[in-house]
C-alpha cells in the first residue's frame, strides 16, 4: 500500500504559522502538543491555538520544548530578528515553503567579505547542494524539508560572526 503525502500549507511566515506547519507535517494535533507541554484544564488546546494564530508568542523555553517534541531545530521556530544574518537563513528556508519556486541570488553582492555575507553565502551553498539532490530525486521532499528544519550553522561560520 502506498500512502499519499499531503504537504501542509504555510499561511504566512509568522512564528505561529511555522509552528502549525511543522505540527501538521508531523501529523500531530494541538491536543497532543498541549499534553506534552503539560497544559491542563478544559481549554488546554487554547494556548496552542493562540500560539499558532499569533495571538500569543511562546517564550524561548517553550519554543525549545515544542521544537524538540516536533524534532526540529529551535531556529526553525523561534521568533526572528531580521538584523541577525543567522535568522535570515532560516527565513529564506521558510520563504521557499511559502512561495514555491522562488530563487535567491547573492551573486551580485558587492560586500562579499563582510562576515555576515560570508555566513549567508556558505549556508546558501549548502542549501543549493540539498536542492540539487532533491531535483535529482536523490532525496525525497520530506528529507529535503527535514534538512531545512534541522539545519545548523557550522561552528566556523559562527566564529566569523564574533570577529
Amino acid at each position: 500500500m502506498r500512502l499519499l503525502y499531503v504537504k501542509p500549507e504555510l499561511k504566512d511566515l509568522s512564528q505561529g504559522s511555522r509552528i502549525a506547519f511543522v505540527r501538521e507535517l508531523r501529523h500531530l494535533s494541538q491536543d497532543k502538543i498541549s499534553e506534552h507541554l503539560g497544559l491542563t484544564g478544559e481549554c488546554k488546546r487554547r494556548t496552542m491555538t493562540r500560539y499558532e494564530k499569533g495571538d500569543r508568542n511562546p517564550k524561548d523555553d517553550r519554543v525549545k520544548d515544542i521544537a524538540k517534541f516536533l524534532k526540529v531545530n529551535f531556529n526553525s521556530l523561534k521568533k526572528y530578528d531580521y538584523k541577525n544574518p543567522e535568522d535570515l537563513i532560516y527565513l529564506f528556508f521558510w520563504l521557499e515553503e511559502y512561495i514555491s519556486n522562488y530563487r535567491l541570488d547573492l551573486s551580485q553582492v558587492k560586500n562579499i567579505n563582510k562576515p555576515e555575507i560570508k555566513l549567508l553565502i556558505n549556508s546558501l551553498q549548502e542549501w543549493k547542494k540539498q536542492k540539487i539532490k532533491r531535483e535529482k530525486h536523490e532525496i525525497s521532499y520530506e528529507e529535503y524539508l527535514n534538512w531545512k528544519l534541522n539545519y545548523e550553522i557550522k561552528g566556523e561560520d559562527r566564529l566569523w560572526m564574533k570577529n
